[in-house]
């Protein structure tokens, strides 16, 4: 035997001699799958059984070399205990351990959802992602992350425990301030950029510039008035923005859109003098008056005072619908509150400012009952002049409780006109001064002392009301009453009749004629009693117009 063979056969012999010792990591070799075990050969008497749980998918081959880590080299079954989970373990510890200390981000995959995060693989060793180191916003732990690919960073090691935590959501921190500070070094405040809608809330939208959400409120994305900003943005609309403010700090932006398009009050003055007239569309009805759009983002008021000279315009709807459109004389701007005062009856002349020219006192008018109150009837002379008819001048003869006595609402009725106040806008009628006053005819007929027999037409609490002649009445009072048992006077008198009584006096001033009943029956001085006839004579007009 030559000398070099002599060392390959010792070479060889101390090759497959070796004695491993517990706690070491060897190779073996895979032999086959059993079920649920893989037959490792290890070079000792027996072989080695590992769970099929050791391995990840694809790793199972046959004739495939693999480490393995000895734990005793034989168990109570006589085999080998070894595992491949320890020896992977270990083999990677150090590479993990200089990760772990240098910072370095390191790759892992996700393979199942556990308690409270996920498995992933960490260079072939088992690791623990928690739920809430998966992303930087709270992220729901579902099954569509297993087999995704990431890069995360060790946040603990524990060799006793082997125990590996690691954190996602550390790395998209890092990613994201990196961006921040990117957008802030590069925008100042001024900037017009162009940036993608990425949220819409009642209070504004969330645009993303270069990375990083700005607030666009809903007060800057238009001039005029919105009520939600779907009216003028949907997600993932891509415009237009000025940068408002930039607060690295607190790491905000804010962006405007309205800001991009000259401010529509610019000018107004000299787009709409005051006194000018103006035409536009009624956008909205309130109880107060109704709001004119002259042009986009830019709208006037008409108050309801200002819609008529007509007063009796209880609401807006009455003269107007929302699309229509009117005319108006713009009466005011308040540049500083963005607010225009129009009116719209100051397209038409004022009727009371050429009313002497139309109107005089004395003239007899056609009007038409427009409102009854218990002191009077307002009437409607012509469009936007009114006049009020006293309760008090309806009749020289009557008095009635309420003018719905006498007239109707929406009646048409002729009438005198007494007074014209210009200054006031106020106008007097009259019905009763359309005939002549029967008091002054009845003061020539009648005299003080004239004895007359009148009927009750009435039964007031303190008194009667007698007919005079057949134009007018008058009221007796209890005290100058015969009759005057009990508390009421119809207890004693009925409507109806006829009772004696005598002119006490006559008192043009204030149109009263003062009658008695007590002064018929009364016993002059120096004479002698006469019985009370049960039925006096009559004593008629007619007799006392011949007597004079």
């Amino acid at each position: 035997m030559k000398k070099g063979d002599s060392l390959d056969i010792e070479s060889l012999y101390d090759r497959y001699s070796f004695t491993p010792k517990e706690g070491e990591i060897i190779k073996g070799r895979i032999i086959k799958r059993l079920d649920d075990t893989v037959l490792v050969d290890l070079g000792l008497k027996s072989e080695g059984l590992l769970p099929v749980t050791e391995f990840k998918e694809g790793e199972i081959e046959p004739g495939k070399e693999i480490w393995v880590y000895l734990e005793s080299i034989e168990s109570q079954e006589g085999t080998p205990l070894i595992s491949k989970r320890k020896a992977d373990f270990q083999l990677a510890w150090e590479k993990i351990k200089r990760i772990y200390e240098t910072g370095e981000p390191v790759e892992v995959k996700v393979l199942k959802k556990i308690k409270g995060g996920f498995l992933v693989d960490l260079l072939g060793v088992d690791a623990f992602l928690p739920g809430s180191q998966l992303d930087i916003k709270p992220h729901p732990a579902t099954d569509e992350l297993i087999g995704k690919t990431f890069e995360a960073r060790i946040i603990k090691l524990n060799w006793m425990r082997k125990n590996i935590v690691v954190s996602r959501r550390i790395i998209l921190e890092e990613q994201s301030r990196k961006i921040r500070e990117k957008v802030f070094s590069r925008l100042k405040v001024g900037d017009v950029i162009e940036v993608t809608v990425k949220n819409i809330t009642d209070f504004g939208a969330f645009v993303d510039v270069g990375g990083i959400d700005a607030l666009l409120h809903i007060t800057d994305i238009s001039w005029g008035k919105i009520s939600h900003p779907s009216e003028k943005l949907k997600v993932n609309d891509k415009i237009k923005v000025k940068v408002l403010t930039l607060d690295p700090e607190a790491e905000r932006i804010a962006v405007g859109m309205k800001q991009l398009v000259p401010h529509p009050w610019e000018g107004i003055e000299e787009r709409y003098p005051i006194g000018s007239k103006v035409r536009g569309k009624v956008t909205s009805i309130l109880d107060y008056g109704i709001f004119v759009q002259l042009e986009k983002d830019i709208e006037g008021l008409v108050h309801i005072s200002e819609m008529s000279w007509n007063k009796n315009i209880k609401h807006p709807s009455q003269l107007v619908e929302v699309g229509d459109y009117v005319e108006a004389i713009v009466l005011n701007i308040d540049r500083e509150n963005r607010r225009i005062s129009l009116g719209m009856k100051q397209t038409k002349p004022d009727p009371w400012a050429v009313i002497d020219d139309r109107f005089k006192v004395g003239d007899v008018v056609k009007v038409k009952v427009k409102t009854l109150k218990d002191y009077g009837a307002f009437v409607e002379l012509d469009e936007g002049i009114e006049g009020l008819i006293h309760i008090s001048d309806f009749s020289w003869t009557k008095k009635p409780r309420h003018p719905r006595e006498v007239v109707k609402k929406g009646q048409r009725i002729e009438a005198k006109i007494l007074k014209i106040d210009k200054e006031n806008r106020k106008l007097a009628l009259s019905l009763k001064h359309l005939q002549e006053d029967p008091f002054a005819k009845l003061c020539e007929k009648l005299k003080e002392g004239d004895k007359l027999r009148c009927r009750i037409v009435d039964l007031p609490a303190k008194g009667v009301r007698v007919e005079l002649g057949e134009v007018m009445e008058e009221f007796i009072p209890i005290s100058q009453l015969v009759r005057r048992k009990g508390k009421k006077t119809k207890d004693n008198y009925s409507i109806g009749e006829e009772i004696n009584v005598v002119v006490r006096k006559i008192d043009p001033e204030n149109r009263r004629i003062l009658l008695s009943e007590r002064a018929f029956y009364e016993i002059p001085k120096k004479e002698k009693p006469k019985p009370a006839p049960k039925k006096p004579d009559k004593i008629t007009f007619e007799d006392i117009a011949r007597r004079s």
